[in-house]
């Protein structure tokens, strides 16, 4: 029987990313193991500063966590793993619940290939790629098993459920989760307030495809039909057979809204949850360093949409599904891209 070496192996998984790197798997295994296949694993990413946040959101959520910790290569790790080590010890939801993989590198904010490591080792066929600092004001699961429609896009991998996301306009409104609305009703009612509004109001791209004035009013799920390539809502999607992170994306800008390109040139559509939504928890960035990043990002971002544009209009027309719908995504936004449809033409024919 032949066998591969580990580092080999994730040297491979991981190849795109800034290297190297030692990947430790389930550093922390979670201690659950009667867990349904059709739970959903909440895939996030963790820094040291914001390590409470993750035990808290272990103990509200009470379910499977996959997380992917960053340690840097240097003095600091050995603090950083104590300080790990103690929250486990404190916190019996963390040692029941969370599968906790180490990163250990001298590369800050390699957010994509982080994501995918949270991904890969998700023990469960659904994952909801979230940031760590949102809080589950509802309890989404239990909705979304009320709604067979929403859980057949799911098993067949052709569809991706928003949770919308909301932050307070003052940054002290958002610094206790107990405060938090727990219904839509509530919400809806502070929004009336113009105390709380999707997240990141001002950058309308972001989050805007989600349509918040339809789901005010909604009380079945719809789909998104306004998309965008700044798109980049929190979504629980199928593990198996969905696109990776784009790992070259390194920093703030554009990563996630990568991820969830490609995701829809894939042939996945968005569906929105009418009912469930979560809420940003106040915390401070560091904004000198993401004006710089999102200058770099933006250019990346801007070569790979064409890119992966091509790379799946390929993959359609050799399958014969170029005029299917399950090419109807990429048909549609990549026609927005100069010269696209020019270049498809001589290929198609």
């Amino acid at each position: 029987q032949e066998t591969m070496p580990e580092e080999l192996m994730l040297g491979k998984v991981f190849s795109d990313a800034m290297g190297p790197s030692k990947v430790i798997p389930y550093y922390f295994k979670a201690e659950e193991t009667n867990i349904d296949s059709e739970e959903v694993t909440i895939a996030t990413l963790v820094t040291q500063n914001r390590f409470k946040v993750l035990g808290r959101l272990a103990s509200h959520y009470k379910g499977p966590v996959s997380v992917a910790i960053h340690v840097n290569d240097d003095d600091s790790k050995q603090e950083i793993l104590s300080e790990l080590h103690k929250l486990y010890e404190e916190n019996e939801d963390m040692r029941r619940y969370v599968d906790l993989h180490l990163v250990v590198d001298k590369f800050d904010r390699q957010f994509n290939m982080w994501r995918n490591v949270a991904k890969f080792f998700a023990r469960t066929d659904y994952i909801m790629m979230l940031d760590v600092d949102f809080h589950l004001c509802t309890d989404f699961r239990k909705a979304l098993k009320r709604e067979p429609k929403l859980m057949e896009e799911l098993r067949s991998g052709r569809g991706a459920i928003v949770v919308p996301a909301f932050e307070f306009i003052e940054e002290k409104d958002g610094e206790d989760w107990r405060k938090f609305p727990t219904t839509k009703e509530e919400l809806v009612d502070i929004v009336a307030t113009d105390k709380i509004d999707m997240f990141h109001r001002s950058w309308k791209r972001g989050h805007g495809s989600t349509d918040y004035p339809r789901w005010y009013e909604s009380t079945t799920p719809y789909k998104v039909t306004d998309y965008n390539y700044s798109y980049e809502p929190y979504v629980i999607f199928k593990k198996e057979g969905t696109p990776w992170c784009d790992e070259r994306f390194v920093g703030y800008g554009a990563n996630k809204a990568a991820c969830l390109y490609e995701i829809y040139l894939s042939g996945i559509d968005y569906w929105v949850l009418p009912g469930d939504f979560l809420i940003h928890q106040t915390h401070h960035y560091m904004e000198e360093t993401r004006a710089k990043e999102r200058k770099y990002n933006k250019k990346l971002y801007d070569y790979y949409r064409e890119e992966v544009c091509l790379r799946y209009s390929r993959i359609m027309i050799a399958a014969g599904q170029w005029d299917m719908p399950a090419a109807e995504n990429v048909r549609r936004e990549c026609a927005k891209i100069k010269g696209f449809n020019d270049v498809i033409s001589k290929v198609h024919n």
